[in-house]
């Protein structure tokens, strides 16, 4: 059995799964062989694929590795604050790591140390897919419903929200990074309050980013550290859901942080649009 290092200071990497079977073993491996990782916590959200007998293999094996069962689905945001609370008050550094996201035994030993001398920071890493493609999502802006609503209705068109890389920076700013692998110190984390529990899927990485901006952290991305993410294991197998609350999380997100500057008419019509784009998208989610 191999023994917890000192958990202060050591990394707790937190990872959520719901029907994880397919990656959640190879997960696992290249976290307990990754540098720095004193903690790993794995909240599983009523899996019914075998997910949980990996998990428990892994931690009779390995006293840093420990689970949480939880009985139903309470969403993203409630479980990576399950895991993050479990962690242990001694571990100073986060990593929330999707069960889909396989970091070399470097990654976060390397994200934390480029975060330390920064202060307060929410780092992301450069994500890849199996064919080395880069992912957009790793460094997006704020959504602007706004601006995408006048864009779609026949003016100016709206900014992109996958911001162009820039490889000559080791850490670009952003204003959002992607939920699929984040580092963050504890205290950071806890000054937030975590992520926002209103949210049961999608968005409450824009959410948690922009809240860690204004509160004067430094929220970035690691453009030369790069992990593979081999993206949407568990969605696969519930399109409806999965859209569903994607939808409802923009429209929370909207409500948070846009909607007390707007009208309630573009507030109606940005409502509008978001619903309007639901059934389309479920289609097109189902067809994959």
């Amino acid at each position: 059995m191999i023994s917890s290092p000192d958990a202060s200071a050591g990394i707790a990497a937190v990872v959520v799964t719901y029907r994880s079977a397919e990656t959640i073993d190879d997960c696992l491996a290249r976290l307990r062989a990754a540098d720095g990782v004193a903690a790993i916590r794995v909240v599983d959200n009523n899996s019914d694929d075998g997910t949980l007998e990996i998990v428990q293999r892994h931690a009779s094996s390995d006293a840093r590795v420990r689970f949480i069962a939880n009985p139903d689905n309470p969403g993203f945001g409630v479980a990576c604050n399950q895991g993050a609370r479990d962690a242990g008050e001694g571990v100073q550094w986060l990593a929330f790591v999707n069960p889909d996201c396989m970091v070399e035994h470097d990654t976060l030993s390397r994200l934390r140390a480029l975060a330390a001398p920064q202060g307060e920071a929410l780092l992301g890493a450069d994500l890849v897919d199996d064919h080395g493609v880069r992912d957009g999502a790793a460094r997006r802006r704020d959504p602007d419903f706004a601006a995408m609503l006048s864009a779609a209705l026949g003016g100016t068109p709206a900014p992109k929200l996958e911001l162009p890389i820039d490889d000559t920076r080791a850490l670009q700013a952003v204003e959002a990074v992607s939920g699929a692998l984040m580092l963050v110190p504890r205290a950071l984390f806890e000054r937030l309050h975590g992520f926002d529990e209103g949210y049961r899927l999608h968005a409450e990485d824009l959410d948690l980013s922009r809240r860690a901006r204004e509160s004067g952290a430094l929220v970035a991305v690691a453009n030369h550290v790069r992990v593979l993410h081999v993206r949407g294991v568990s969605s696969r197998s519930r399109p409806f859901f999965v859209e569903w609350h994607k939808h409802r999380g923009l429209w929370r997100y909207y409500r948070k942080f846009e909607a007390p500057r707007r009208s309630a008419g573009m507030s109606a019509a940005v409502f509008a649009a978001i619903w309007l784009r639901f059934p389309l998208a479920y289609l097109k989610a189902k067809a994959r």
